[in-house]
């Protein structure tokens, strides 16, 4: 499949992955680039270099020291893991701004223990021979709540609550100045959801596979079935909201093949739809 390109506005899916080691699959992130600055949604296993491939490919925003910018939807490790790399790899090539991070409660607690863990390496960068700022390593935290919780003169974001168990999770709405971008984050299909994604252009959503986890142990279908999202519900969704395209990430396959999962999406939705891969830029 052909990539799809707009000129004012990007999304580069940095990781379409999920908690199974796939190395075909990053962790999940995606960044949105409005000119020649990128927005970073989630910051799984990889992202860093997952961004330079992507700027070595042709999207020079994302440099590293220019990765400013990230909002969190959970705080899963398939989310975060990437979280120090984000802070330091830029920074040691030579970020020279904090960090504005925006995400649930507890990401000011994961990020002060980050800071805590790589307080010698900050010391040793700072103190030592390297060429270094201090600044670039520095994290200014906002935990959010639902509604709008960034702007600035390319995009303004939305943030809404998702149901993904007990952990505190959010979904973004990004409006750009050519389309509005709704990314679903992890999440079970709820009513609420439906109003959200209502006026998206682009709809990038989580989906596991009905068949592919038909021969699973129960808790696991139990798991699944009660705080993710199914590939006939997503249908259901789809067909309700009408996203101009939709995106499938953070695909939970099961035993299921890629062509299987996109069938089970497109027996109940005939609008646009891909199975997102790592780079791909839409």
């Amino acid at each position: 499949m052909a990539n799809i390109t707009y000129n004012t506005s990007k999304i580069i899916l940095l990781g379409t992955g999920n908690p199974n080691p796939n190395p075909e699959r990053s962790g999940p992130s995606v960044a949105i680039v409005v000119g020649d600055t990128p927005y970073i949604v989630d910051f799984g296993p990889g992202v860093v270099r997952r961004a330079a491939k992507a700027r070595k490919a042709g999207i020079d925003a994302l440099r590293p020291r220019n990765l400013k910018h990230a909002f969190l939807t959970h705080l899963h490790s398939d989310h975060t893991t990437g979280y120090p790399d984000l802070i330091f790899t830029p920074w040691v090539m030579q970020r020279d701004a904090p960090l504005e991070v925006y995400g649930p409660s507890g990401i000011r607690a994961m990020t002060d223990n980050i800071l805590a863990a790589y307080e010698e390496d900050i010391r040793e960068r700072i103190d030592g021979l390297q060429p270094s700022n201090d600044i670039g390593y520095k994290v200014n935290v906002h935990e959010i709540e639902p509604g709008m919780i960034y702007k600035d003169s390319n995009i303004s974001v939305e943030a809404f609550r998702v149901n993904h168990g007990s952990m505190d999770s959010f979904g973004f709405k990004f409006h750009t100045p050519d389309r509005t971008i709704t990314i679903s984050g992890d999440t079970a299909p709820t009513d609420e959801l439906i109003e959200k994604y209502y006026g998206s252009d682009v709809l990038i959503h989580e989906v596991y596979s009905v068949s592919g986890y038909e021969n699973y142990p129960d808790e696991w279908k139990k798991y699944h079935s009660t705080v993710h999202t199914s590939s006939y519900k997503l249908a259901e969704i789809a067909s309700m909201v009408k996203p101009g395209l939709l995106i499938l990430y953070h695909q939970l396959f099961g035993r299921a093949s890629e062509e299987e999962l996109l069938a089970e999406v497109r027996r109940g939705y005939d609008g646009t739809i891909v199975s997102g891969k790592d780079l791909e830029v839409y």
